[in-house]
C-alpha cells in the first residue's frame, strides 16, 4: 500500500501540564479511510485512525403536495421543488443526491405508477430539484411521492485525550453546515476531517490540522485605523454624542435567514461589542439591506421605492456607514473604483464616514477554488479592488475576507459555516465580520 505523508505544525497546543509546547502533528494517509497521526513533543503519541466513510441515506415515498413547472432558466436550487433530504435552508446542498436513485410515483406504494423523466417531469440532479412538465402526466396540484438516496456532510475530529490517547470523535451528519463534535473535558482537538458528501476516499484536501486556534491579530497600531480614518465617529464614541451607524448590504446584512437575527447579525454583534468598549457612547443602529441584490440595484430603484439609494441610504443621515455587499463580487477593480467613488462623494456630501467590509468566502466554484485548504489569499478581483480602493482613498477597511481565508488553519472548512451551502454565514461566520470591524478600533 502506498502511503501519503503531510506534515503540519500546530501552534498553541499544550500537551503536558506545565509545558507550553508547540508540537508538530504529522498526518499520513495509509488507506482510503485510514490516517496515521503522530503528535511530536514530550510524549510522541502515534495512532492509526479509521474514519467512517460518508453516510448515505435512503428516502422512500416522500410526499409533495404538488410540483411546480420545471424552470430550466432559474438557478439550480430554484428550478423546482427542493428535496427535503438535502435542503439547506432556502436552497439545497449540491452534489448530495445520487443521480440514478430518483424515482417519482403517483402514490406511496412501490407498485404505484412511475412517472418518466423528460416526459412527465424534469430534474436538476446536481441540485436535487424537480418540477413537472406541462405536457406530462403530472397535473397541477397533484400529489407525488419521491424516493431517492443522498449523502450527508460530516466534520469529524481527531483528539488527544487526557490519558494521552489519540482518538476520533465523529460529528453529526447534516445536509448543510455540520458542526465539529463536542469534546469531553480535558480533550484537545488536533485536527478535523472533512467528510463531504459522496467522496470515494480521503485526500489531503479533507485533512484539517489545527494550526491556529484564533485569527492572528496584528498588534494595535497607534493611532488605530479608526482614530486615523474615522475621527468624527471616534469623537462621538468618546464624548457620548449620538452616533448613528447605518449597516448597508444584501441578504448577509438582512440576516432574516438566521435563527436569531437581532442577536446574530454582524451589525448587532458589532454594536454590542462597540458599546461594551465605549460604555458612555450613545449608538443608534439602522439596517438597510436587500437580499439577493447589489449596489447597482439600489442605484436603479426609483424614488419612493423601499430600497431607493438616495432616500434609504443617504436619507438615513448616518454618521457612519458600514457596507457589506457580497453580491457586488462580480465587479472588477476598475468597476469598484467607478461605482464606489460615487458612494464616497455622496457620503462625504452628507458628512458621513465609511467602513468597507470585504465579503466572506462563498461556494468554492463561485470563487474559482477547487479546495478549502491553503486558501489564505482571496482570488476574487472584487476583493482586490476593495482593498485598493480603500487604500487609495484613505478609507477604513474591515477585512473579513482575510479572516475567512484562514479558517482552514483553525481546522474549519469554510463551507461548514454556510447555512445554505452557498453564501449565507451562520452566527460564527458573522462574528468574523464583527471581529474585523472591532480590529479597527482602540
Amino acid at each position: 500500500m502506498r502511503a501519503y505523508r503531510w506534515v503540519y505544525v500546530g501552534f498553541g497546543l499544550s500537551l503536558t501540564v506545565g509545558v507550553q509546547a508547540e508540537p508538530a502533528v504529522e498526518l499520513t494517509l495509509v488507506g482510503d479511510w485510514a490516517v496515521r497521526v503522530m503528535v511530536r513533543g514530550a510524549q510522541g503519541q502515534t495512532a492509526v485512525i479509521q474514519v467512517p466513510p460518508p453516510t448515505q441515506c435512503q428516502v422512500d415515498a416522500e410526499r409533495y403536495d404538488a410540483l411546480p413547472v420545471f424552470d430550466s432558466r432559474a438557478p439550480g436550487w430554484l428550478k423546482g421543488v427542493r428535496l427535503r433530504g438535502v435542503r439547506a435552508q432556502e436552497t439545497t446542498t449540491p452534489g448530495l443526491m445520487l443521480p440514478d436513485s430518483l424515482k417519482i410515483r403517483a402514490g406511496p406504494d412501490p407498485d404505484a405508477e412511475v412517472f418518466e423523466p423528460g416526459r412527465d417531469y424534469q430534474a436538476d440532479l446536481h441540485w436535487a430539484t424537480v418540477g413537472r412538465l406541462p405536457q406530462g402526466r403530472i397535473r397541477a396540484n397533484q400529489p407525488v411521492w419521491v424516493s431517492y438516496r443522498h449523502w450527508q456532510l460530516r466534520l469529524d475530529s481527531i483528539v488527544l485525550t487526557p490519558q494521552g490517547q489519540i482518538q476520533l470523535r465523529s460529528g453529526q451528519p447534516q445536509s448543510a453546515a455540520p458542526l465539529p463534535p463536542d469534546l469531553a473535558p480535558g480533550e484537545q482537538r488536533l485536527a478535523n476531517v472533512w467528510v463531504c458528501g459522496g467522496i470515494a476516499k480521503l485526500s489531503p484536501d479533507h485533512l484539517f490540522p489545527i494550526l491556529e486556534t484564533t485569527y492572528p491579530e496584528p498588534p494595535k497600531s497607534s493611532p488605530t485605523p479608526a482614530e486615523r480614518l474615522l475621527p468624527q465617529a471616534m469623537a462621538r464614541l468618546r464624548t457620548g454624542q449620538p452616533l448613528r451607524i447605518l449597516a448597508w448590504g444584501d441578504s448577509v446584512t438582512d440576516g432574516s435567514y438566521l435563527p436569531d437575527p437581532k442577536r446574530q447579525r454582524w451589525q448587532e454583534q458589532f454594536l454590542a461589542r462597540l458599546q461594551a468598549r465605549f460604555p458612555q457612547a450613545r449608538i443608534e443602529l439602522i439596517t438597510e439591506a436587500w437580499g439577493g441584490h447589489n449596489t447597482a440595484h439600489y442605484l436603479a430603484e426609483p424614488p419612493g421605492s423601499p430600497h431607493n439609494y438616495r432616500e434609504k441610504v443617504l436619507g438615513a443621515q448616518p454618521h457612519l456607514v458600514v457596507s457589506e455587499f457580497v453580491n457586488d463580487a462580480g465587479l472588477s477593480p476598475a468597476q469598484v473604483e467607478e461605482r464606489y467613488s460615487r458612494f464616497l462623494a455622496d457620503f462625504r456630501s452628507i458628512g458621513a464616514e465609511w467602513i468597507i467590509l470585504t465579503p466572506h468566502y462563498v461556494r468554492p466554484d463561485w470563487m474559482g477554488l477547487n479546495r478549502e485548504r491553503d486558501i489564505d489569499d482571496d482570488p476574487r478581483p472584487y476583493v482586490a479592488g476593495l482593498r485598493q480602493f480603500a487604500a487609495r482613498h484613505s478609507l477604513a477597511l474591515a477585512d473579513a475576507a482575510a479572516r475567512y481565508g484562514r479558517l482552514w488553519r483553525q481546522g474549519l472548512p469554510y463551507t461548514t459555516l454556510l447555512l445554505n451551502s452557498i453564501n449565507h454565514p451562520d452566527a460564527r461566520g458573522l462574528e468574523l465580520f464583527a471581529d474585523a470591524l472591532m480590529a479597527l478600533f482602540p
